[in-house]
């Protein structure tokens, strides 16, 4: 039998973004790549370039350590070092991974035109997202054209625990699996973990009766948004829809009442095999 690690779900020495079953085989398991890989996730929206003082801060690893990873990286061109600035930047290695996920991505292609229609008729932001480590990556994001509507872009990144997307993601996961996941978000969360953790239990507890996951003014002072999950026919991976608006114009009553149930009826419909077979049909007609 293989030896596998206990709860909570990291191998030793392994960065946080390792984190991803309920137990890990520690001798199929690579620390290294893990490494390598954390210093990819280290870049956020909207920055381009990252010095080994931000790696180190951002993965907790020692400084020698991220020296050698991003020479790799580099020589594998998945970084690109700017000699003038002493920093790195993502590279065309990175950008072809992208490219390819979102390629093979059956279920994104298909929900593009239901995402614009749903954006116009509630008139707010509508997102595809999945998780990635602790948090959830936005795939594609459409925007009202007739409102204004906070929507962040695909690629972008949200907490689990105050995102609508990532409490309906928790909602579906197996009890020793997402209370893993909340024992470590709780930690990254530093001070403010406990209360946040609170917030999603209350949202994840109430998903059995509501079918999906509000974030009322959770993320952003000014944003109110809802969740609903479903599974992928094609790989079973979780996929989840998100709707967000601002709080000022579109309060609590107008996500419980109108959002949500649409939300779940898409959400429905792009799980559905038999019914994705329809929506093909009908786009072809």
């Amino acid at each position: 039998m293989p030896r596998t690690a206990p709860v909570p779900i990291r191998a030793p020495d392994a960065p946080p973004s390792a984190t991803a079953s309920p137990a890990i085989d520690e001798r199929k398991f690579v620390v290294a790549l893990a490494r390598g890989l954390d210093l990819l996730r280290a870049f956020r929206p909207g920055e381009t370039l990252l010095g080994n003082r931000d790696f180190v801060e951002r993965t907790g690893l020692p400084k020698a350590t991220v020296n050698r990873l991003a020479y790799t990286l580099t020589v594998l061109g998945y970084l690109r070092f700017d000699e003038a600035l002493g920093k790195y930047a993502l590279d065309a290695g990175v950008l072809s991974l992208g490219f390819a996920l979102l390629s093979g991505t059956d279920t994104l292609e298909l929900a593009r035109p239901h995402l614009r229609a749903f954006a116009r008729e509630v008139g707010a932001a509508v997102s595809l997202g999945c998780r990635d480590g602790l948090d959830m990556t936005y795939l594609e994001t459409i925007r009202s054209e007739t409102a204004l509507t906070l929507g962040l872009a695909s690629g972008s990144k949200l907490s689990m625990l105050t995102s609508s997307m990532g409490r309906a993601y928790l909602a579906v996961q197996p009890a020793e699996v997402r209370d893993a996941l909340l024992a470590e978000l709780a930690q990254a969360a530093g001070d403010a973990g406990a209360a946040q953790v609170d917030g999603a239990r209350s949202e994840i507890d109430a998903f059995a009766d509501a079918g999906c996951c509000y974030s009322f003014r959770a993320w952003h002072d000014d944003v109110n948004a809802v969740a609903v999950p479903f599974r992928d026919p094609r790989d079973g991976r979780w996929l989840v829809l998100s709707c967000s608006g601002p709080a000022s114009s579109m309060g609590e009553d107008v996500f419980r009442e109108r959002v949500a149930p649409r939300l779940k009826a898409l959400a429905q419909r792009l799980g559905d095999p038999a019914q994705r077979a329809a929506v093909r049909i009908g786009e072809r007609g």
